[in-house]
């Protein structure tokens, strides 16, 4: 198969803040806490909404009720017990978290957001056994896409994330609260 002469590829240089954040308690309280806040998709249930061909409207009041905090865990991986075998101890539980209504406010403006919808985080122990939350800043991840609407729902989802960390009791940074200002 023949290639283009002058394929389109684009490259995108941008900075992205990632917040490490201590949250001032044990690892399995917090992690059990954040995955009472952050429920997992309800796979089944919008399973049946695509069947029905139900609407988005029924599956935004689907998601509202499936996200209490406006984000929904779409998958979890502890690999903890795989990192053992090599002799780590610390624990680390990696997710994905976000919402399907907010991010297709994006999508309907460029497909490729999906590189960063939902949004990947991690809760984790330090060396001194000391547990942490990591994200990266979600404004700074979409503002890479260079469409003012993209940006302003990455501007959104930082009041989010922001509303989600003072819920669960943990510092929230600055520029979560101040991005877009």
């Amino acid at each position: 198969m023949a290639r283009p002469t002058h394929p389109k590829i684009e490259s995108v240089p941008h900075e992205v803040n990632r917040l490490a954040i201590a949250v001032g308690e044990p690892y399995d309280s917090f992690r059990a806490r954040y995955e009472e806040a952050v429920p997992q998709f309800e796979t089944e249930r919008f399973g049946r909404l695509v069947e029905e061909n139900a609407g988005w409207d029924a599956v935004v009041r689907a998601t509202a009720e499936n996200a209490p905090h406006d984000f929904i865990t779409y998958w979890s991986q502890d690999f903890g017990p795989l990192l053992r075998l090599a002799g780590e101890r610390r624990r680390c539980m990696e997710y994905l978290m976000g919402n399907h209504t907010i991010a297709q406010r994006m999508f309907h403006h460029n497909p490729a957001i999906l590189l960063y919808a939902p949004l990947r985080t991690a809760i984790y122990e330090d060396a001194q056994g000391e547990t942490w939350f990591a994200v990266d800043q979600p404004s700074t991840r979409f503002s890479s896409f260079g469409d003012p609407a993209i940006t302003e729902v990455g501007i959104e989802l930082d009041r989010k994330l922001a509303a989600l960390l003072d819920h669960l009791g943990v510092p929230v940074p600055d520029v979560l609260t101040s991005s877009g200002s």
